[in-house]
């Protein structure tokens, strides 16, 4: 009854999210609330998200095929399908970002290395045909045993890459000293890690349903692991805004006091901060409650809110600002402000994918052998 309902409500959600598609490919991004002044919004923000899941749902993978952990044994290949569909996700929602979507092949066969982006571009590339040959071998792990420990290095590295050059590239946009700290590029490796853990706390502790020590011994670990990140995440978070704040950089500090007391208030204080971290942290520092599945699933579930959330409040204050106060009142047209909300058919859109990305992972978690229990029987 609880999958056919978790179907179903997937189902809606990618119907809704068909609407979206309609609006975003006849009217382009005429239905957006973003403009020439915030020129990123809900799409660049949930790129950030799903892709530092994906990032860190590889690493974990690393410890079943790399490093060989006891506790994340025969978890690889989950972690792997898991790597897939998050970036999926997240390159869907940045493509469709795009003005001209169509022109992405340029990249590919004009590209510009120096460019932070198109390194980003065929990281990614890379990165995810490594993840789907390394899933392939993983349903034959004993003859592939070489070649999943030699690939998981190689993706070890591009997953670091690839988290910490996703902050690069927007710690390197010196006209927003909201980005340009330079903690950008340390603290997004930490927060794909911190992400990844959280959607294999939730995954396991909701659909795993293996009552064995096995199971156990990784909601414990994986329930450790969230609580240190959030721990770890809180940290980066003050150093961050106290770093901004003492720095006394005008439009630092304004995009700063925009999170904590403007419009986005609710997000910082209630999602990322009350429902986001403290709330798990009551939860995982208990340890009955931490390796309980339905607990631990909550847990997992309420630090993704969080990260979601934060991904939010790092996009949207910064492009807030104005670089020169005169622009408020220079000009005056709707697309032409500096506060932004995500309008329907932006939501529509990232709801669908995200549906999307939930129906992939049903049907495959129900059709494919990739829980331990199966993996050990492959």
């Amino acid at each position: 009854m609880k999958r056919r309902i978790f179907y179903g409500l997937a189902v809606l959600t990618v119907l809704f999210g068909l609407w979206g598609i309609y609006e975003r490919v006849a009217f382009g991004h005429r239905h957006a609330s973003y403009g020439s002044y915030v020129v990123w919004g809900l799409w660049v923000a949930l790129y950030l998200f799903f892709a530092g899941i994906a990032a860190g749902t590889f690493v974990f993978a690393t410890l079943d095929y790399l490093f060989r952990v006891p506790a994340f044994a025969r978890t690889g290949r989950l972690s792997l399908f898991l790597t897939l569909i998050a970036l999926g996700a997240g390159l869907l929602h940045i493509w469709l970002d795009l003005g001209r979507p169509e022109l992405v092949w340029k990249v590919y066969l004009q590209p510009n290395f120096n460019s932070v982006m198109a390194q980003i571009v065929w990281g990614y590339t890379i990165f995810g045909l490594l993840s789907l040959i390394m899933l392939g071998m993983s349903f034959r792990p004993q003859r592939y045993a070489g070649w999943l420990k030699l690939l998981s290095a190689i993706g070890l590295l591009l997953a670091l890459f690839l988290s910490g050059g996703v902050g690069a590239l927007l710690g390197v946009q010196a006209a927003r000293p909201f980005w340009h700290v330079g903690l950008f590029p340390v603290q997004f490796p930490f927060f794909s890690l911190a992400s990844g853990a959280a959607l294999l706390l939730f995954v396991y502790g909701l659909f795993d349903r293996a009552a064995n020590e096995h199971r156990h011994s990784l909601l414990h670990v994986l329930a450790i692991l969230t609580l240190v990140l959030q721990l770890i995440k809180l940290y980066f978070l003050w150093a961050d805004f106290s770093q901004s704040v003492y720095g006394g950089v005008p439009m630092n500090v304004a995009a700063v006091r925009a999170v904590l007391f403007g419009r986005y208030w609710w997000a910082f204080w209630i999602l990322q901060i009350f429902l986001g971290s403290l709330v798990p942290i009551i939860i995982l520092i208990w340890p009955r409650l931490a390796t309980r599945p339905s607990w631990a699933a909550l847990a997992g579930f309420l630090v993704l809110l969080g990260f979601a959330a934060a991904r939010a409040n790092i996009v949207f204050p910064a492009l807030g600002v104005p670089e020169l106060p005169q622009l408020i009142g220079a000009f005056h047209s709707i697309r032409l402000q500096f506060s932004y909300f995500p309008s329907l058919m932006e939501w529509a859109l990232s709801v669908g994918i995200s549906g999307l990305a939930g129906l992939i992972f049903l049907i495959g978690y129900d059709r494919l052998p990739l829980t331990p229990a199966h993996v050990r029987t492959a």
